[in-house]
């Protein structure tokens, strides 16, 4: 009798848990539909905010706040032909036969509406780790597979639920900041030396954030519980399949496209360059080499140029939106740092800090300045030099400092609405559909991600 009280008790606890985490998604996401605006407006409206703070904390004229603007306008031109072609580079090979193949059978293990939002998230999470473009685009085919396969899957919930794990790139081996300060030569070099990654990336403290978080996320975005009626996957929003199998080529130009001899030599080439790369060379995995090896493995995997072409032209679709963006962002970017706004925000956090605590600051100032600085590179660009600085001459640790910048990053991104485009420019959702339940998972990665580099801090 006593026992079955106890499981009544844990599960009326349980029970109350969800309804304040689906209160809380709801409250969020009725928010979000009524005054968060579209990506693109967003990013016009920060840049006016980010000149208005400009002028009142900075003191300079609206002019100058427009000449930082407009000189920092094209800055990231190549950042964003880099970050586009990631994305398309991940979604061309998330298309290869054999990912979908992959895809359809992971999507057949869930069998409830929970299973398939835990399996999402978790699966974001272990591909972004790996590699953030990756895990951005597979995620989310995954994500529109199991809304497809399973019955009673709210749509817009299950895509939030895989476009949240996407923060834990910031943990992996395709984070910026710990790959660059790795790496001989970087910009900061002479001020802290070099950190290898297991100080970074595979340091235990780092690990142990990472598995609470791949443990804990899944199970909280399956708690979520959406208000209103339920929304399915529309079928003008499935995935179209091409088939080439089919197809009769009639034209010597039809038959070379058709034909996998072309695609191989130039996936050989790109093969005998990659080995020549990272073995004589002894290149890094920078972003360069990554997206290569994206492009050419989507080439092979595809078999022809017919193919690939036609995931290309599929893929390409509604990243217009994304690239006329970033210039927006680089304008705002040169604001901050030319104005100088970006060291005085950063130094009101900077302040407050000890040895022990600025891996804290760092963190929380780092979600703060990505609102306005979302590029991973560039923001560590703008963020890094002060950080250390004020590390260095508080003796904290290094690593500590250098990765609560990079998980600032990440976390924030949960909710940074330039890094979830490709997401819903693949699932024909609206910012709004999805960023309630962001939130969700933003407060609570926050608040583990809080406490384990405030950990960190003390214990190095």
């Amino acid at each position: 009798m006593h026992q079955v009280q106890i499981r009544q008790e844990e599960k009326e606890s349980s029970g109350l848990v969800v309804k304040l985490i689906s209160a809380i998604s709801g409250f969020f996401s009725e928010l979000v539909k009524m005054y968060l605006p579209d990506p693109f407006l967003f990013a016009v409206v920060l840049t006016v905010i980010t000149g208005i703070m400009g002028v009142a904390i900075q003191g300079k004229s609206p002019v100058d706040m427009i000449l930082y603007w407009g000189q920092g306008f094209w800055g990231l031109l190549t950042f964003a032909m880099q970050m586009i072609l990631i994305m398309l580079g991940g979604s061309v090979l998330a298309q290869a036969p054999l990912i979908r193949r992959l895809l359809d059978w992971i999507a057949g293990i869930p069998k409830t509406p929970k299973g398939a939002i835990a399996l999402a998230t978790l699966f974001e999470g272990l591909m972004s780790y790996l590699n953030w473009g990756f895990g951005l685009i597979a995620g989310t085919l995954l994500a529109k597979k199991l809304a497809e396969r399973v019955p009673g899957v709210h749509y817009p919930l299950i895509i939030a639920a895989s476009y949240t794990a996407f923060g834990i790139y910031a943990f992996g081996i395709s984070s910026s900041t710990p790959l660059l300060i790795a790496t001989k030569g970087h910009f900061l070099e002479k001020q802290m030396g070099l950190i290898p990654i297991t100080e970074t990336i595979f340091h235990p403290m780092n690990l142990m954030i990472l598995v609470v978080l791949l443990v804990t996320l899944p199970i909280v975005n399956s708690m979520i519980k959406p208000q209103g009626s339920l929304v399915t996957l529309k079928p003008e929003i499935s995935e179209i399949i091409v088939d080439n199998e089919s197809k009769v080529y009639a034209t010597p130009a039809e038959r070379a496209e058709a034909s996998p001899i072309f695609i191989m030599i130039a996936g050989a080439m790109g093969v005998i360059f990659l080995g020549f790369y990272f073995f004589a060379k002894k290149g890094g995995f920078d972003i360069n080499a990554v997206n290569f090896i994206f492009l050419f493995l989507a080439m092979i995997l595809h078999g022809t140029t017919r193919n690939f072409i036609n995931a290309v032209q599929g893929a390409a679709k509604g990243m217009g939106s994304m690239a006329i963006q970033f210039p927006f962002y680089a304008g705002i970017m040169g604001m901050m740092t030319s104005s100088g706004l970006v060291t005085t925000i950063a130094g009101w956090f900077v302040v407050i800090s000890t040895p022990q605590t600025l891996p804290f600051w760092g963190f929380i100032s780092s979600m703060f300045i990505n609102v306005f600085v979302p590029s991973g590179g560039g923001h560590w660009v703008v963020q890094g030099p002060f950080m250390i600085e004020a590390a260095k001459a508080m003796g904290a640790d290094l690593a500590a400092v250098s990765m609560s910048v990079a998980l600032g990053n990440g976390i924030q991104d949960m909710i940074q609405p330039m890094w979830v485009l490709p997401a819903l420019a693949l699932s024909g959702l609206g910012i709004r559909d999805i960023m309630g339940y962001n939130v969700i998972a933003f407060l609570w990665s926050g608040l583990v991600v809080s406490l384990g580099i405030l950990a960190w801090g003390f214990i190095g």
